[in-house]
């Protein structure tokens, strides 16, 4: 080392102490390359070291990587990880796993569902719209005489029951008013022949007179009696009723008017054990006008029941038919509040039609719809009330063309497609670990999983807020801080 070189570089007192720490850097040096692993390999085989075992020093190598992409913090952190992972009691994989606040779960609307096997019907969806019943739904009300309108009793949309008073009339026809004066003018000649008739019988009794004048007076009294009944059923003819007949005859007056009621239900109603509500859907009249015999007053609607009408098209023939052969029963898909979906189940397939209508190529069919008060209250003297589903709806008609028995079927939004991956998923302990599922078959509203063990029954899944889930777990694999989790990996 005592060269001529460093003879000119370094004076006799500075070179003894460059000498003797030269040594000293020699060995820092040596201790440097085994500790950084950057410098170590080449360190090792610039001193001819042999390669020591990988598997020894792999759990130091991976902590001292880790230390220096990280730093110290997340290094600690990492170190926790890899010792939870190696314990046998770990139940999740926190790489595959997200954990929510309350705060977020209630944001993003976070509902859980258990796994169960039951059976599912593959269906095709039929656009269709809810209809009235015809010459059911509807009741026209109309005059039965001709006169003036009084009184409109009900509010338009008003709810009715049967023997409710609807209007009042005042009778004005000329030929009601003689065949009212007819029949009084009868019954009045038949209360003297009957006088007569008393009185003769009396003095018939004592010999007085012959048998021959009360029996003329009996045979005039059955002419009486059969002009009455020919004028009684005019007047019923004419729109009056048997009580309204009663009466003149009672009290001997002509009748000046009448009150139209609310019919009687028909045989054929809906659901005749519950009360009858019929809803004033129009009102075609007004006070002071007049009308003659037939016109109409107002019309009722009776939605106790409906009909769904749904519109195939020639190809779908032989599923419907299919579903018709085996009374299979169809459900209803109708947007509720929120774009919220509301299934009506178990519907029955009344008919289908055998016309093809030629200007769209389908034929409709006709599934029934029960219908169900929602809302009925009195204000001011007036009765309103709602039904659940209305004329005018449009609805989608799930008909059944496959039975599939013991598959986990869940909600669409329960399962996350991501490429060719589909995922749910599966409440943990606090935690929501993300599953592979594989899907038999998928439509607008379910999907079918594969029963091979990846869910088990009795275990609950995330059926509504499953894509938050999955945006949130992508956010935290990218190193992205996730607001909804309660830490970071």
């Amino acid at each position: 080392m005592n060269t001529p070189i460093l003879r000119k570089i370094l004076p006799q007192k500075r070179r003894w102490w460059f000498l003797a720490a030269l040594p000293l850097a020699v060995a820092g040096l040596a201790i440097a390359a085994f500790c950084i692993p950057q410098i170590r390999q080449p360190a090792m085989a610039a001193f001819g070291i042999p390669r020591p075992d990988r598997s020894l020093n792999a759990a130091h190598d991976h902590a001292n990587e880790a230390s220096a992409a990280h730093g110290p913090e997340d290094s600690a952190h990492e170190a926790a990880g890899h010792v939870a992972s190696a314990a046998p009691d770990h139940k999740h994989d926190e790489s595959d796993a997200v954990k929510l606040s309350t705060a977020a779960r209630e944001n993003v609307g976070l509902q859980l569902a258990a796994v169960e096997l039951k059976p599912f019907e593959r269906t095709m969806t039929v656009p269709a719209m809810i209809v009235e019943r015809p010459g059911r739904s509807s009741i026209q009300i109309a005059a039965p005489l001709t006169g003036a309108i009084t009184r409109v009793w009900p509010l338009q949309g008003e709810s009715v029951n049967p023997g409710q008073p609807l209007f009042d009339l005042r009778l004005t026809h000329e030929e009601v008013v003689e065949a009212q004066a007819a029949f009084l003018q009868t019954a009045e000649e038949l209360d003297v022949v009957q006088r007569e008739i008393d009185r003769l019988e009396k003095v018939a009794a004592d010999g007085v007179i012959s048998g021959k004048t009360l029996l003329e007076r009996k045979y005039e009294q059955q002419k009486l009696q059969a002009a009455q009944r020919s004028q009684r059923q005019r007047l019923l003819l004419h729109g009056f009723s048997e009580t309204q007949v009663n009466a003149i005859l009672a009290k001997r007056t002509l009748l000046s008017g009448l009150t139209v009621y609310v019919p009687e239900p028909s045989r054929d109603a809906v659901r005749s054990d519950d009360p009858r509500v019929l809803q004033v859907q129009e009102l075609k009249v007004e006070n002071g006008q007049h009308v003659k015999a037939g016109d109409p007053l107002c019309v009722l609607a009776d939605h106790a029941e409906l009909y769904i009408q749904g519109k195939a098209f020639e190809q779908d023939a032989p599923a419907l038919n299919k579903a018709a052969d085996n009374h299979w029963r169809i459900a209803a898909a109708i947007e509720g509040n929120a774009q919220k979906r509301q299934t009506v189940p178990d519907l029955r397939l009344l008919y289908v039609a055998n016309k093809i209508e030629p200007d769209s190529r389908a034929f409709p069919f006709y599934v029934q719809l029960p219908n169900e008060l929602i809302r009925d209250r009195e204000i001011d003297g007036h009765r309103f009330s709602a039904w659940r589903f209305k004329p005018g709806q449009r609805v989608e008609l799930l008909v059944p063309v496959e039975r599939w028995a013991d598959r986990i079927v869940l909600p669409a939004n329960a399962v996350v497609q991501d490429g060719p991956e589909s995922y749910v998923f599966e409440e943990n302990e606090g935690h929501y670990d993300r599953r592979a599922v594989r899907v038999e078959y998928r439509d607008e509203y379910s999907a079918v999983i594969a029963n091979d063990g990846t869910l088990k029954p009795g275990k609950k899944v995330v059926v509504s807020g499953a894509y938050q889930l999955h945006l949130a777990m992508k956010n935290k694999a990218g190193g992205a801080p996730d607001p909804h989790a309660g830490h970071n990996h």
